[in-house]
């Protein structure tokens, strides 16, 4: 062990000892690989399993560094919860304890993406807002009560930020849509900018980042960082590490910033936010580019030349209506860019734009929408083999050129699908893999860290450094264990005798299954289902054959579920993937996890279908690297529900036959927390009455 090693440690069991803690070994290793990864800017990947105490692990090294070194540190989450766990609590502890030693008390702060601050700006006129508080546009979509509703809630956020002090939604009392938080906020693309603004002094985002600018420590998410990647300009302060921790969901988050989406009604509302503040007629090629787009996809569809679900290319009846929408939004963008979105002066008018602040501000608006519309059909068009190649003749519109720029060629080969019904007919296009931006956008430029309890899949890390784009031979992996004793306190039980799971539900053989655990338990089992529709028939099933309570997600929000499931130690709580990741209920009031069948991507999944061919295109098995990996890292996040506490015990259960009977189930095994394994029903059936007893 090193000299800087030794200090680490030191500093980690004087926080400890401050904090009224225990010292754990697995702890005190992680936070000895922490700072030699940052001291010899080698990258690490670390698994520390429940009850590790991983935040002050990656906390103390961080913090050595940001002060010895004078170099901040980004720690990125994928939850909300991490996120205000760290700065609300871990951060101002071990700060507290760590000063003296540190010589100083270092500093923290958090930042988000600009939309989750109140813009004093748009609030403080109509900042584009229609009489009812939508979208200008938007109401003709919904229906009276929804424009009711979300015109309350604007009010509301009006009288909010008279008082608040941060801005940040996560402060904003409950009650508040998405729908009514977008009508006072901006994002970055759509921000006039601080020196243009008549609240850039009092800007909530810009306070954010300066003071985030100051901080030792920068607290964030996985979507931010993923933004930070994509854009040209940084978003994130200057840093030269990160720590990611729930690391097993940053390509599904970076995955998901990089979707896009376009629907006829997204171009429709578009259209006329541009031609209120525009030049007169400036969204008219958009307008009819918009309906002829929405007309020819639903003519597609009901030729069956345009199916739902995944386009290999573009249909050849939309290749047109896509050039011409492209375009349309190229011109849009063009008119608005010279009435005043950089400060000219407005068409028609005698005075600039920016004397009227709020018509500024949707003007930018306007343009940032344009602008990433006009991208997403670009990506679009360019996943077509024909369009790829460059066989589509893009030229000929008015600044073409400039137009037909990809939006990122870091994010590579991208996948389109079409999804909804006659009402939203929406394309996505998503990318094929994020490994290319992550290995040339964050690993090259900074040391990472990424943890979590859930990254050896098959007992080994080769599949999560491979979605991350992270060759074997740059990064140091270690598994750190978990100071709790699975394979004595848990016991993994298999039903082999049930029959595989079928297309038409949860079998009546295994709804008596699962009747016969929950009655030996007495209740206290957490339920997770492949599919919504299997909870809730599972629900309404044991309703009738069990003498506990029920509760499925849906009856009550997902957080007052877990409280009452958490209080009442003979109920039982099913649901979907939501409960999979995140549940944390230590004591007697879970003792049985239930899993209804193996959780494979669906097979109509357009994004894991373009992966798993991709994989088998290249010789590998796109099932094992795709398929089971997926159903790897949720078995592992589900059967982690179990064991929360050194004192918990339990059975985890999985109803479907093929985690022992196939060639995959022992690769899904290994995922797994190492809990005595049994396809013994009477046996399990014993444990759990003996452990209700206890």
């Amino acid at each position: 062990m090193n000299d800087q090693q030794e200090h680490t440690r030191q500093l980690l069991d004087n926080a400890v000892a401050a904090l009224g803690g225990s010292r754990r070994d697995g702890q005190r290793r992680m936070a000895a690989a922490v700072s030699t990864a940052i001291s010899t800017k080698r990258h690490l990947a670390v698994q520390a399993g429940t009850g590790t105490g991983k935040s002050l692990a990656y906390l103390v090294p961080s913090l050595q560094h940001a002060v010895g070194a004078g170099e901040r540190v980004v720690v990125s989450t994928a939850t909300i919860a991490l996120q205000r766990q760290l700065v609300d609590r871990d951060l101002p502890r071990v700060t507290e304890a760590l000063k003296e030693d540190l010589g100083r008390r270092p500093t923290f702060a958090i930042l988000k993406g600009r939309n989750n601050y109140l813009c004093l700006n748009r609030i403080g006129g109509t900042g584009g807002l229609g009489n009812a508080g939508t979208e200008d546009g938007a109401e003709s979509l919904l229906d009276e009560a929804d424009v009711t509703a979300t015109g309350a809630q604007v009010a509301r956020l009006h009288e909010w930020a008279q008082e608040t002090e941060d801005g940040d939604r996560d402060t904003l009392p409950r009650g508040v849509s998405d729908r009514a938080w977008r009508q006072v906020s901006v994002t970055s693309r759509e921000c006039v900018g601080a020196t243009r603004c008549p609240f850039g002094d009092q800007c909530f985002a810009e306070a954010a980042k300066e003071k985030a600018a100051q901080s030792d420590v920068v607290v964030t998410n996985h979507a931010l960082l993923a933004i930070d990647a994509l854009s040209e300009q940084s978003v994130l302060p200057n840093h030269d590490t990160v720590i990611i921790d729930e690391a097993h969901e940053l390509e599904g988050r970076i995955t998901s910033v990089a979707t896009e989406e376009l629907s006829g009604a997204a171009v429709a509302i578009l259209a006329r936010r541009c031609e209120k503040v525009g030049p007169d007629d400036c969204a008219s090629e958009l307008l009819s580019a918009g309906d002829t787009w929405t007309a020819e996809i639903e003519a597609a569809v009901t030729a069956h030349t345009a199916p739902d679900g995944r386009w290999t290319s573009v249909p050849a009846t939309l290749v047109e209506p896509l050039h011409s929408l492209r375009d349309a939004l190229w011109k849009t963008r063009s008119r608005l860019h010279g009435s005043g979105g950089t400060g000219s002066a407005p068409a028609g008018s005698g005075s600039g734009a920016d004397n009227d602040p709020e018509k500024t501000a949707e003007i930018f608006s306007c343009l940032s929408a344009c602008e990433e519309m006009h991208d997403t059909v670009v990506r679009i068009l360019e996943a077509s083999p024909a369009e790829a190649a460059g066989e589509s003749g893009l030229s000929g519109a008015s600044g073409a050129s400039e137009s037909t720029e990809p939006s990122d060629s870091l994010l590579g080969e991208d996948v389109v699908w079409l999804s909804g019904d006659r009402n939203r007919r929406s394309v996505y296009v998503a990318p094929l893999s994020v490994s290319d931006l992550l290995r040339g956008r964050l690993f090259a430029d900074q040391t990472v860290v990424l943890t979590s309890a859930t990254l050896a899949l098959g007992g080994r890390f080769t599949s999560m450094l491979a979605t991350w784009g992270l060759a074997a031979s740059a990064c140091t992996t270690l598994d750190v264990g978990t100071p709790f004793e699975p394979t004595t306190h848990g016991i993994l039980y298999t039903a082999r005798h049930l029959p595989p799971p079928g297309r038409e539900g949860t079998s009546p053989e295994s709804i008596d299954e699962l009747a016969q655990l929950v009655s030996a338990a007495g209740g206290r089992t957490l339920g997770l289902f492949s599919s919504r529709r299997a909870a809730e028939n599972a629900a309404t099933e044991l309703r009738t054959l069990v003498p506990y309570e029920i509760l499925c997600q849906g009856d009550d929000s997902l957080g007052a579920l877990i409280d009452r499931f958490r209080k009442e130690p003979e109920t039982c709580l099913f649901g979907t993937l939501s409960l999979w990741q995140g549940v944390d209920v230590p004591g007697p009031s879970l003792s049985l996890v239930v899993i209804d069948r193996i959780p494979f991507p669906r097979p109509d999944d357009p994004l894991s279908q373009a992966r798993k061919e991709a994989v088998d295109s290249a010789g590998r098995s796109g099932f094992m690297e795709i398929a089971a990996t997926h159903s790897a890292l949720l078995m592992a996040q589900g059967a982690g529900r179990l064991l929360r506490a050194a004192d918990d015990r339990g059975v985890v259960a999985v109803l479907d036959q093929r985690l022992v009977t196939k060639r995959y189930g022992a690769f899904l095994r290994a995922s797994m927390p190492e809990f005595w394994q049994t396809v013994d029903g009477e046996t399990v059936r014993g444990a759990l009455r003996r452990l209700r007893a206890d």
